[in-house]
Protein backbone atom coordinates (compact mmCIF):
# COMPACT_ATOMS: atom_id res chain seq x y z
CA UNK A 1 0.00 0.00 0.00
CA UNK A 2 1.40 3.38 -1.04
CA UNK A 3 0.31 6.65 0.56
CA UNK A 4 1.32 10.15 -0.46
CA UNK A 5 1.37 12.59 2.44
CA UNK A 6 -0.34 15.92 1.73
CA UNK A 7 1.04 17.65 4.79
CA UNK A 8 -1.04 20.91 4.76
CA UNK A 9 0.20 24.47 5.30
CA UNK A 10 -0.17 24.65 9.08
CA UNK A 11 1.66 21.38 9.63
CA UNK A 12 4.40 22.38 7.21
CA UNK A 13 4.92 25.83 8.71
CA UNK A 14 4.12 25.38 12.40
CA UNK A 15 3.74 21.72 13.37
CA UNK A 16 6.16 19.56 11.34
CA UNK A 17 6.17 17.03 14.19
CA UNK A 18 2.58 16.17 13.25
CA UNK A 19 3.65 15.23 9.73
CA UNK A 20 6.52 13.18 11.15
CA UNK A 21 4.06 11.36 13.43
CA UNK A 22 1.78 10.54 10.49
CA UNK A 23 4.70 9.02 8.59
CA UNK A 24 5.84 7.10 11.67
CA UNK A 25 2.41 5.53 12.20
CA UNK A 26 1.79 4.69 8.55
CA UNK A 27 5.21 3.10 8.12
CA UNK A 28 4.81 1.15 11.35
CA UNK A 29 1.63 -0.32 9.88
CA UNK A 30 3.40 -1.31 6.67
CA UNK A 31 2.47 1.49 4.30
CA UNK A 32 5.00 2.92 1.88
CA UNK A 33 4.90 6.69 2.32
CA UNK A 34 6.15 9.35 -0.07
CA UNK A 35 6.12 13.13 0.17
CA UNK A 36 5.70 15.00 -3.13
CA UNK A 37 8.03 17.93 -2.56
CA UNK A 38 6.26 20.39 -4.85
CA UNK A 39 3.10 20.53 -2.76
CA UNK A 40 1.75 23.83 -1.51
CA UNK A 41 -1.70 24.94 -0.30
CA UNK A 42 -4.91 23.04 -1.09
CA UNK A 43 -6.57 26.38 -1.90
CA UNK A 44 -9.01 26.49 0.99
CA UNK A 45 -8.09 29.97 2.35
CA UNK A 46 -8.70 31.51 -1.07
CA UNK A 47 -11.89 29.47 -1.61
CA UNK A 48 -13.37 30.41 1.76
CA UNK A 49 -12.62 34.07 1.14
CA UNK A 50 -14.41 34.06 -2.23
CA UNK A 51 -11.35 33.99 -4.50
CA UNK A 52 -12.44 31.19 -6.81
CA UNK A 53 -9.82 31.82 -9.50
CA UNK A 54 -6.93 31.62 -7.06
CA UNK A 55 -8.43 28.52 -5.45
CA UNK A 56 -8.70 26.88 -8.87
CA UNK A 57 -5.01 27.56 -9.57
CA UNK A 58 -4.12 25.75 -6.34
CA UNK A 59 -6.48 22.89 -7.12
CA UNK A 60 -4.79 22.38 -10.49
CA UNK A 61 -1.45 22.08 -8.68
CA UNK A 62 -2.92 19.45 -6.37
CA UNK A 63 -4.18 17.49 -9.36
CA UNK A 64 -0.86 17.70 -11.20
CA UNK A 65 1.12 16.62 -8.16
CA UNK A 66 -1.05 13.85 -6.70
CA UNK A 67 -2.92 12.38 -9.67
CA UNK A 68 -0.64 9.35 -9.88
CA UNK A 69 -0.76 8.63 -6.11
CA UNK A 70 -2.39 5.40 -4.97
CA UNK A 71 -3.76 7.13 -1.87
CA UNK A 72 -3.49 10.70 -0.59
CA UNK A 73 -3.51 11.11 3.20
CA UNK A 74 -3.97 14.42 5.02
CA UNK A 75 -3.65 15.08 8.77
CA UNK A 76 -6.54 17.55 8.54
CA UNK A 77 -10.27 17.16 8.11
CA UNK A 78 -10.39 20.75 6.90
CA UNK A 79 -7.93 20.36 4.02
CA UNK A 80 -9.21 16.87 3.21
CA UNK A 81 -12.73 18.25 2.83
CA UNK A 82 -11.44 20.93 0.48
CA UNK A 83 -9.92 18.30 -1.77
CA UNK A 84 -12.78 15.80 -1.54
CA UNK A 85 -15.85 18.04 -1.34
CA UNK A 86 -15.15 21.50 -2.74
CA UNK A 87 -12.27 21.35 -5.22
CA UNK A 88 -13.97 19.13 -7.84
CA UNK A 89 -16.70 21.75 -8.25
CA UNK A 90 -14.12 24.36 -9.22
CA UNK A 91 -13.86 22.55 -12.56
CA UNK A 92 -17.61 22.33 -13.27
CA UNK A 93 -17.09 24.06 -16.63
CA UNK A 94 -14.24 21.70 -17.57
CA UNK A 95 -15.78 18.21 -17.46
CA UNK A 96 -12.54 16.34 -18.18
CA UNK A 97 -10.69 18.06 -15.35
CA UNK A 98 -13.67 17.63 -13.03
CA UNK A 99 -13.74 13.89 -13.74
CA UNK A 100 -10.00 13.62 -13.08
CA UNK A 101 -10.30 15.54 -9.83
CA UNK A 102 -13.23 13.41 -8.68
CA UNK A 103 -11.09 10.32 -9.23
CA UNK A 104 -8.32 11.88 -7.13
CA UNK A 105 -10.82 12.90 -4.44
CA UNK A 106 -12.04 9.31 -4.16
CA UNK A 107 -8.50 8.24 -3.19
CA UNK A 108 -8.05 11.08 -0.70
CA UNK A 109 -8.46 10.39 3.02
CA UNK A 110 -8.18 12.20 6.31
CA UNK A 111 -5.64 10.38 8.50
CA UNK A 112 -7.98 8.70 11.01
CA UNK A 113 -10.38 7.47 8.34
CA UNK A 114 -7.50 6.11 6.30
CA UNK A 115 -6.29 4.05 9.25
CA UNK A 116 -9.71 2.63 10.09
CA UNK A 117 -11.41 2.35 6.70
CA UNK A 118 -8.53 1.62 4.31
CA UNK A 119 -5.92 -0.06 6.51
CA UNK A 120 -8.50 -1.71 8.77
CA UNK A 121 -6.68 -0.77 11.97
CA UNK A 122 -7.91 0.70 15.25
CA UNK A 123 -5.07 -0.44 17.52
CA UNK A 124 -1.70 0.84 16.29
CA UNK A 125 0.15 -0.31 19.41
CA UNK A 126 0.41 3.17 20.92
CA UNK A 127 0.87 3.87 24.63
CA UNK A 128 0.24 7.02 26.61
CA UNK A 129 0.00 7.61 30.34
CA UNK A 130 -2.67 10.15 31.18
CA UNK A 131 -6.22 11.38 30.75
CA UNK A 132 -7.23 12.51 27.27
CA UNK A 133 -10.29 14.14 25.76
CA UNK A 134 -11.25 14.78 22.14
CA UNK A 135 -12.48 17.78 20.14
CA UNK A 136 -14.34 17.06 16.88
CA UNK A 137 -13.39 19.64 14.25
CA UNK A 138 -16.17 21.01 12.05
CA UNK A 139 -15.08 20.03 8.53
CA UNK A 140 -14.02 16.58 9.68
CA UNK A 141 -17.41 15.94 11.24
CA UNK A 142 -19.80 17.84 9.03
CA UNK A 143 -18.25 17.64 5.56
CA UNK A 144 -16.52 14.26 5.77
CA UNK A 145 -18.80 12.53 8.29
CA UNK A 146 -15.84 11.34 10.37
CA UNK A 147 -17.05 10.94 13.96
CA UNK A 148 -16.24 7.54 15.42
CA UNK A 149 -12.89 6.77 13.79
CA UNK A 150 -10.74 9.10 15.94
CA UNK A 151 -12.47 7.92 19.12
CA UNK A 152 -11.99 4.25 18.20
CA UNK A 153 -8.27 4.91 17.73
CA UNK A 154 -7.99 6.87 20.99
CA UNK A 155 -9.77 4.17 23.01
CA UNK A 156 -7.21 1.59 21.87
CA UNK A 157 -4.21 3.57 23.15
CA UNK A 158 -2.89 1.57 26.08
CA UNK A 159 -2.51 3.47 29.34
CA UNK A 160 -4.69 6.37 28.25
CA UNK A 161 -7.98 7.10 30.00
CA UNK A 162 -10.44 8.69 27.61
CA UNK A 163 -12.97 11.16 29.04
CA UNK A 164 -15.57 12.40 26.52
CA UNK A 165 -16.09 16.14 26.37
CA UNK A 166 -19.50 17.74 26.71
CA UNK A 167 -20.25 19.60 23.50
CA UNK A 168 -17.59 17.66 21.63
CA UNK A 169 -19.10 18.64 18.28
CA UNK A 170 -19.38 22.35 19.07
CA UNK A 171 -17.12 24.62 17.01
CA UNK A 172 -13.92 25.92 18.59
CA UNK A 173 -14.51 29.19 16.68
CA UNK A 174 -11.29 29.17 14.65
CA UNK A 175 -12.74 28.93 11.16
CA UNK A 176 -9.60 30.34 9.58
CA UNK A 177 -10.36 33.96 8.73
CA UNK A 178 -13.46 33.92 10.99
CA UNK A 179 -11.36 34.19 14.15
CA UNK A 180 -9.65 37.26 12.69
CA UNK A 181 -12.67 38.98 11.16
CA UNK A 182 -14.98 38.33 14.09
CA UNK A 183 -12.59 38.14 17.01
CA UNK A 184 -15.10 38.99 19.76
CA UNK A 185 -17.62 36.41 18.58
CA UNK A 186 -14.83 33.86 18.24
CA UNK A 187 -13.62 34.53 21.79
CA UNK A 188 -17.11 34.03 23.18
CA UNK A 189 -17.58 30.70 21.41
CA UNK A 190 -14.11 29.56 22.44
CA UNK A 191 -14.82 30.28 26.10
CA UNK A 192 -17.48 27.57 26.12
CA UNK A 193 -15.08 25.08 24.54
CA UNK A 194 -12.42 25.83 27.17
CA UNK A 195 -14.92 25.22 29.95
CA UNK A 196 -15.82 21.85 28.44
CA UNK A 197 -12.17 20.85 28.17
CA UNK A 198 -11.47 21.91 31.73
CA UNK A 199 -14.43 19.92 33.05
CA UNK A 200 -12.98 16.65 31.76
CA UNK A 201 -9.86 16.92 33.92
CA UNK A 202 -7.82 15.83 30.92
CA UNK A 203 -4.11 16.54 30.65
CA UNK A 204 -4.17 16.22 26.85
CA UNK A 205 -6.60 17.52 24.24
CA UNK A 206 -6.71 15.41 21.07
CA UNK A 207 -7.96 16.68 17.71
CA UNK A 208 -7.43 15.92 14.03
CA UNK A 209 -6.87 19.48 12.82
CA UNK A 210 -3.91 21.67 13.75
CA UNK A 211 -5.95 24.82 13.08
CA UNK A 212 -8.31 23.95 15.93
CA UNK A 213 -5.42 22.90 18.15
CA UNK A 214 -3.48 26.10 17.50
CA UNK A 215 -6.53 28.24 18.23
CA UNK A 216 -7.50 26.36 21.40
CA UNK A 217 -3.89 26.07 22.61
CA UNK A 218 -3.44 29.84 22.59
CA UNK A 219 -6.55 30.35 24.68
CA UNK A 220 -5.65 27.57 27.11
CA UNK A 221 -2.24 29.14 27.59
CA UNK A 222 -3.74 32.56 28.30
CA UNK A 223 -6.08 30.99 30.83
CA UNK A 224 -3.22 29.09 32.45
CA UNK A 225 -4.64 25.62 31.72
CA UNK A 226 -2.13 22.78 31.99
CA UNK A 227 -3.54 20.80 29.08
CA UNK A 228 -1.33 19.59 26.25
CA UNK A 229 -2.78 20.10 22.75
CA UNK A 230 -1.97 17.03 20.69
CA UNK A 231 -2.84 15.94 17.16
CA UNK A 232 -4.21 12.40 16.95
CA UNK A 233 -1.14 11.37 14.94
CA UNK A 234 1.13 12.47 17.78
CA UNK A 235 -0.85 10.40 20.26
CA UNK A 236 -0.76 7.34 18.02
CA UNK A 237 2.97 7.73 17.44
CA UNK A 238 3.65 7.25 21.16
CA UNK A 239 5.54 3.98 21.48
CA UNK A 240 6.24 3.71 25.18
CA UNK A 241 4.37 5.20 28.12
CA UNK A 242 5.46 8.81 28.49
CA UNK A 243 7.41 8.80 25.21
CA UNK A 244 7.20 11.70 22.78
Amino acid sequence: MKASLFVTCLVDQFYPEVGESVVKVLRKLGAEVDFPSGQTCCGQPAFNSGFKRQATVQARKVLDLFEESEYIVLPSGSCASMVKVFSPGLFSEEPDLEERFNALAARTYEFSRFLVEVMGVTDVGARYSGVVTYHASCHLLRELGVSEEPIELIRKVKGARFVPMEGVAECCSFGGAFAVKYARISESILESKLNSIEATGADALIACDTGCLMHIAGAMSRRGMKVRPMHLAQLLAQGEIGEG
